[in-house]
């Protein structure tokens, strides 16, 4: 059948007619005229605690995705050591092309079909991908509306003014800045001037540039999903962010040369991040990468194949389930602040953050030179590791 002549377009089209017969208000008419969009929850182990993971909303969402999704989270809060399990959550929609009133209404309505299954001991939501403070806003409030009295802790990456945490919108890109500290004290890479490029320019992308850029690293290459610019004597990720803001892009920006992204990830850099969306670094592309360091803002940037390349070439490639950690962990701050009723300051914030990252990439770097392997098998022998711990302990009943 045809994409004219679908179930759903005639239906719409005989609604259409019907309403300009009837004189129909357009918001009557609107509110008969309901989009139907596919949404979904994967939460696939609990068994160290409370389900945990974000939701997005994006074109290509797809129940495999968030599946893969759900269980990167597991062994992410295994191996940072947080009491979570591992949860996601996507909604196949264009956030670009909705109004924000379309967007409270899927958002509210996604959370009162899911009700049951969520709750601050049981599944706890976060934002991703073209979600932010205000949607976890609005999940908050239609949950404790549901339940008949305020529940701040059965969300996190609220505003601060709710009940979020200081620190909560840097938290992912701040543990990615950690982690590449920490990997280039191994390669005695100081990071003074030190070259980076950023794939990506949302939050964690352009957070990631700006907090690299203050330890004295030399930005020369971001992008976005238009493209991306290229500078030798560097970039100052603030500039560029106005940039965008004002023109859509990143590209285009004065004394830069625009480059494709694939261009950036086989720029000649110390520090690569790629903080944009999964696969991104193939076999077919691998051989390219020159960077010294990689550090995974994105989850699931680098294929398998990819990873047996990067390694063979001596590339220190950081996973995405250590390297963007710090998103979980500052929610997880965050959930502990709302179920005590108490409010950190950003700067303990930061310090425990700090703490916690650099003891994960401590852990999984001894446990990588042990098995001599690279880190992502090494990442994930820990966090599978201690899953499989918990279960074994545990048992299964019934």
């Amino acid at each position: 059948m045809t994409q004219e002549h679908t179930a759903l377009t005639v239906a719409l089209e005989q609604l259409k007619i019907a309403a300009e017969k009837l004189q129909l208000d357009p918001g009557i008419h609107a509110i008969c005229n309901i989009g139907v969009f596919n949404g979904y929850r994967v939460q696939h182990w609990d068994v160290m605690g409370p389900f945990k993971g974000g939701l997005r909303y994006h074109p290509n969402v797809t129940l495999d995705e968030i599946t893969a999704l759900a269980m990167w989270m597991t062994w992410k809060c295994a191996v940072i050591g947080l009491p979570y399990g591992g949860a996601k959550g996507g909604i196949a929609c264009n956030p670009k092309t909705m109004s924000k009133g379309e967007l409270e209404r899927l958002t509210r309505r996604y959370v009162s079909l899911i009700f049951e299954y969520l709750g601050p001991h049981r599944d706890v939501p976060a934002p991703d991908v073209y979600t932010d403070a205000q949607t976890m806003a609005w999940i908050m409030d239609t949950y404790s509306q549901l339940k008949g009295y305020s529940v701040p802790e059965s969300v996190t990456g609220k505003p601060i003014e709710i009940g979020g945490s200081e620190g909560r919108v840097c938290a992912t890109s701040l543990g990615v800045a950690f982690c590449a500290r920490e990997a280039a004290k191994i390669l005695n890479l100081k990071l003074k001037n030190a070259t980076v490029a950023v794939q990506g320019y949302g939050n964690v992308g352009y957070n990631a540039a700006s907090i690299m850029h203050n330890m004295g690293c030399k930005i020369i290459a971001v992008s976005d999903s238009t493209g991306g610019i290229y500078c030798s004597n560097g970039i100052n990720p603030h500039d560029v962010r106005v940039h965008k803001t004002k023109t859509g892009s990143v590209i285009n920006h004065k004394d830069c040369a625009n480059i494709t992204n694939e261009e950036l990830l086989q720029t000649e850099c110390d520090i690569l991040i790629p903080a944009a969306l999964e696969n991104q670094i193939r076999k077919d592309n691998a051989d390219k990468i020159k960077a010294k360091i990689v550090a995974e803002g994105a989850n699931g940037p680098t294929t398998p194949e990819a990873d047996k390349a990067l390694y063979e070439k001596d590339v220190c490639l950081i996973p995405d389930i250590l390297a963007n950690s710090g998103g979980v962990t500052v929610s997880y701050f965050e959930w502990v602040q709302n179920l005590t009723r108490e409010h950190w300051t950003l700067e303990e914030v930061n310090r425990k953050l700090e703490t916690k990252i650099i003891k994960a990439f401590n852990d999984v770097q001894k446990l990588s030179k042990k098995e001599e392997s690279d880190m992502r098998t090494a990442a994930l022998m820990l966090g599978v590791g201690r899953v499989a711990h918990a279960l074994k302990t545990l048992g299964l009943w019934p």
